[in-house]
């Protein structure tokens, strides 16, 4: 049986290492700049940062009411990084991003350590009053975030 799983394992990871192409095809193409522009517009621009920003928030909303402290920092933290790593791509929103980065999460995070309903509720207010006037901030007022209402994700404490 010992040798019978090596056989398998071997099989298995020969066929891993196989350099196969995929249905699609090399996309990347073109001079190594053309490549890395390729790259970069897969990425895209703030928009995705947004995206994920805002799945997250209501993960933490949701976190929050359900007092899964853990899960909401988990979200916190993310949030932080999907807007940091947007600011990568689009520097020039940085100083529409600075007071959320350096006050209104660092603000909720300590709410988060209460590990209180009522303080958390007051701290998420916040953090939505404060999206939305960095959004303002950004030309973008229609971009109006409120409390989520309904809950999307299977995650439930």
């Amino acid at each position: 049986m010992k040798y019978f799983s090596l056989v398998i394992g071997f099989v298995l990871f020969s066929a891993c290492n196989q350099n196969t192409e995929t249905a699609q095809g090399k996309w990347i193409v073109g001079t190594e700049q053309q490549k890395l522009e390729k790259i970069e517009n897969q990425f895209r621009g703030f928009d995705n940062a947004m995206v994920e920003t805002g799945y997250r928030y209501q993960e933490l909303y949701w976190a929050g009411q359900d007092k899964n402290w853990e899960y909401a920092e988990y979200q916190l933290e993310k949030i932080q990084k999907a807007i940091e790593n947007g600011l990568e791509r689009r520097p020039k929103r940085a100083k529409s991003a600075a007071y959320f980065l350096t006050s209104v999460l660092p603000e909720m995070k300590k709410s988060l350590e209460k590990k209180d309903s009522l303080v958390f509720n007051k701290s998420f207010q916040d953090l939505t009053v404060n999206c939305n006037n960095c959004h303002a901030m950004e030309k973008v007022p229609y971009f109006s975030v409120k409390t989520p209402t309904d809950r999307q994700s299977p995650i439930k404490k």
